[in-house]
This record gives structure tokens, sequence and C-alpha cells, in this order.
């Protein structure tokens, strides 16, 4: 930890976990079950997660143990930190806003709970600044307003192979509309107040990830921004895009190459392409 401010987030936020160290943000794991086997995510392998969700295993995701929140605020608290501030992924899509701000109630130190109302690195970027705020000695209130200022700027632009792992976990949101689509036809999503929505459908997989880098290009404009490739193992897929991105975008500041985390690929499924925009 770095100031007096502390920084907590889920592993829905993807952060490579170098940043997270190098900046002293504590990340509480999220859960997964492979049919009756409950585990926090790190300690599912991604073959093997990959593997179950192929073969249709019965997969699901589960908000952290509340214990690891009452551990790390207590942790930070021990530390120093005089007051705390824990980011989580959508309310929308997972209950690990209450399990924080339960787990907040026994905390020595306070605790502000934020429902970041998206994931991925739109909530890792969010989170990393806040994180660089309080490091240079920044309170509470510059933390927050640097976290919301982030967080309601950045877009998350996702190309899946299939809808059906998002249908099966009830996180398809907005983006029902497009179930029943030709195989052909490849949905473009995009988060909206918290819930998956529709972008659009394009035909084929090489001319969707076509659509998705220009998708991207056009949200950041001539912005200065933050821009995440990530994917759930598809990497020779987030490569092309990395490359076909990078040269586009004028005013980049930071990109990062990284595969997201195993609870958004449940719901994602394999093959998934996303890209954040998060402007500075």
């Amino acid at each position: 930890m770095s100031g007096r401010v502390g920084l907590v987030t889920d592993s829905t936020s993807s952060i490579p976990p170098s940043q997270a160290a190098q900046w002293g943000i504590t990340v509480v794991p999220t859960q997964i079950q492979i049919g009756k086997h409950m585990r926090a995510e790190p300690a599912v392998p991604k073959d093997v997660l990959v593997r179950a969700l192929t073969e249709d295993l019965d997969v699901t995701t589960a908000p952290p143990d509340p214990a690891g929140f009452a551990w790390a605020y207590q942790d930070l608290a021990n530390r120093g930190a005089d007051e705390i501030v824990s980011v989580h992924v959508s309310a929308r899509q997972s209950k690990t806003v209450d399990v924080a701000k339960k787990a907040a109630e026994r905390s020595p130190v306070p605790v502000h709970v934020v429902d970041s109302n998206t994931t991925g690195m739109s909530l890792g970027y969010a989170v990393l600044a806040a994180a660089r705020v309080a490091g240079a000695g920044g309170g509470v209130r510059r933390v927050m307003d640097c976290l919301t200022r982030r967080l309601e700027g950045a877009t998350e632009l996702i190309y899946v192979d299939t809808l059906e792992y998002l249908r099966r976990g009830g996180r398809i949101g907005m983006a029902t509309a497009l179930l029943g689509s030709a195989l052909s036809l490849k949905p473009l999503l995009t988060m909206v107040n918290g819930r998956v929505a529709p972008l659009e459908r394009v035909l084929g997989t090489e001319r969707a990830l076509r659509r998705l880098v220009e998708a991207a290009v056009r949200k950041a404009g001539s912005q200065q921004v933050d821009v995440a490739v990530e994917h759930f193992g598809a990497q020779e897929r987030a490569d092309v895009v990395m490359s076909s991105l990078r040269p586009r975008l004028p005013s980049l500041r930071e990109i990062t190459f990284t595969e997201v985390s195993s609870t958004i690929g449940v719901h994602v499924g394999p093959g998934a392409v996303g890209i954040t925009i998060s402007p500075t």
C-alpha cells in the first residue's frame, strides 16, 4: 500500500498481477465452481476451465468469499490505511458489491464500497488511476473523483463466438435481442449501465474483429487514452487485434495485453476478445 487510502478490487478487474503489486492494490479473487468443486479464481487453471466450458460441464461463478474482504480491509488498516476505497464489478452482473458492503461494516477503518457499473479493464484502469492518486498522497475525495471520472469515461467492446455462455450465466442483459442469429453472424457487445448490450452483428469472425477495432478507433478519437486488449483462450485473435489497433490510436498513452479474468471468461466463453478504451 502507498498513501493513506487503501485500494481494493476484485479479480474481474483483470489487472495484471505485476501492476497490482506495483501500485499496492489488493485484489480479492472471485470464485469459480466446476461441478461440485468451488475454488478461488487463481486456483482454477485456465486450460482446465476452457476444457470444462467446451465440454459443457456445469460451470458457475460466485462472489469472493466474505472472509477475503474482511482480511483485505483488516490488512490495509494494519498497514496504515486511514480509509479504504473498494471498487467492484457491476452489481447488475454479480453480488460482489453486496458482499463487500457486509464486510465493510466490520472493518476497523471506513470503507467506501463503489459499484463500478462495469467490469474488465474499464474497472482495472480506473482502479490503477485511483491507486496512483492515493500513492501521490491524495485523500479519499481526490481518489473517488479520479475513480468516478475514469469509470464514466471508459468503454468496453466485446467480441464473442456465441451468446450461449452469457445466456447460461444469466448475464446476457439487453443482448437477448441477438439470440437466435445464424451461426455465421458474430455478435459485438458493449456495456451500458452495468449490463451487457448489443453493438451489432457481423458476418464472420475475421470481419467482426475488424469492426471491433474500427469501433475502438472511433471511440478513442483524438483523446489521450489507455487501451487494453483482453481475450479468453484466444491469444492469436487478440494478437491480430493488438497489431491492427496500436498504429491507429494517435494519442495512446498505455496499452495492455492481458488474458481476461477467468470469471469473465466463464460468461463470454472461449474465443472472446475485448477492447477497453479508457480516456485519461
